[in-house]
């Protein structure tokens, strides 16, 4: 598979490295030195974006332009997410969007929304979600909070804290007068979000649409 990395960044570099061990080829990189919008991608099978909150609509657009079909794990661009939808259904390619492309958050959110519905009934139990991440992230809360609390049934509080280099820390807590109930997910790398990424990128090679990651994982 012929690869485009949209933004190529810490995620990209770590995308590029789990491609290459897969047998992929990484035929184009894309950076504010190189945008996605003066790009050829005659030869291109699939991008991935992760890039900035006010770069990705741009370069999402571009290889969906292309008919190129993109999976992105940009956050905080997502006012604009039906555009680049419609884009994707405009040029019969297919476009995915997810907050996280880890496995495991994955499985993560699944147990989150589980955990909600057995909370429903519960009102003596109040939500709260943390995230941790590292100095360098942008958006706060991140996506991956965002989502969890999607997930809810009740409103929650998010409390983000940013510290040193660390990859994403997420904590469900549900306390009352008597006890907590917790679940947490702690990355301990950034190797899950690309791994994912690429699943994502095989999977939605010869699709037509638009998608998540709970297709990917039939969940």
């Amino acid at each position: 598979m012929k690869i485009a990395i949209l933004g190529y960044g810490k995620m990209g570099r770590a995308i590029e490295k789990i491609a290459l061990k897969k047998g992929h080829q990484i035929v184009l990189k894309t950076d504010s030195k190189n945008p996605a919008e003066q790009a050829d991608f005659s030869t291109i099978n699939v991008a991935i974006d992760f890039s900035t909150p006010d770069t990705a609509f741009a370069n999402i657009s571009a290889a969906l332009n292309n008919a190129i079909p993109v999976i992105s794990g940009t956050t905080a661009w997502l006012k604009r997410l039906s555009e680049a939808e419609d884009l994707a259904m405009k040029n019969n390619t297919a476009f995915l969007h997810a907050s996280n492309f880890s496995i495991g958050v994955n499985l993560f959110f699944e147990l989150n929304k589980k955990l909600a519905e057995i909370m429903e009934s519960q009102d003596q139990y109040t939500p709260s979600i943390k995230e941790i991440h590292h100095t360098h992230k942008i958006d706060r809360p991140s996506g991956t909070a965002i989502t969890l609390s999607e997930g809810l049934s009740q409103r929650a509080i998010i409390n983000s804290e940013r510290i040193g280099e660390v990859p994403g820390t997420h904590i469900i807590n549900y306390k009352s007068d008597i006890d907590n109930i917790e679940i947490k997910h702690e990355a301990h790398n950034r190797k899950g979000f690309a791994i994912g990424a690429i699943l994502a990128a095989e999977w939605i090679e010869t699709k037509k649409g638009v998608f998540r990651m709970s297709d990917v994982l039939g969940l």
